[in-house]
């Protein structure tokens, strides 16, 4: 792969995912690390929660259509922890997802998010939970996450965000 995508902003709807520790195998089972490319990525995150054994879609955020076409995901601690596979980014990823703001994440998975140009911000867990609860009431309500200012806005709310310096400096100047 090249150099880091250059992100400065991500403006989108949301889609919240709950629950703490949400590991790598949840969000993208180990039967489709066989995809000889990444391409087909984007149909299998969260997978076996989304679909039952005979393929009906099961109650899932990712499976709602009121989130669909949603570019940041919300999610509690832990994200992303387990095996270091970078699947696990590539299929939220080609699912759409452009961002992802949480109260912690696996450094590992974080690193590779932002190796691919998808930021990993963190708020507190009393700030996620009002986000959780906003985008719910409202699931087309847009938020930004502004790496330049650090922030997460949405209606007439603003929220300080955080992330490693050097992943913010990586992402905004794309290097």
């Amino acid at each position: 792969m090249g150099g880091i995508v250059k992100v400065i902003r991500i403006r989108g709807a949301a889609i919240p995912i709950r629950g703490n520790d949400i590991d790598t195998d949840r969000i993208i089972p180990a039967r489709y690390l066989k995809e000889p490319t990444f391409a087909r990525m984007g149909e299998y995150p969260f997978f076996d929660e989304r679909f039952d054994a005979s393929g009906r879609k099961k109650d899932h955020p990712f499976n709602d259509s009121e989130y669909k076409g949603a570019s940041v995901l919300f999610v509690n601690k832990n994200f992303g922890c387990g095996s270091s596979r970078e699947h696990a980014p590539q299929a939220l990823y080609r699912f759409g997802i452009q961002a992802i703001v949480g109260e912690s994440f696996a450094a590992i998975f974080a690193g590779n998010c932002t190796m691919m140009g998808v930021p990993t911000v963190t708020v507190s867990a009393k700030e996620m939970e009002q986000l959780m609860k906003s985008v719910a009431e409202n699931p087309r309500a847009q938020y930004t996450v502004d790496l330049e200012s650090k922030t997460l806005s949405y209606d007439d709310q603003k929220i300080a965000i955080d992330l490693p310096e050097s992943y913010r400096i990586a992402l905004t100047t794309g290097s």
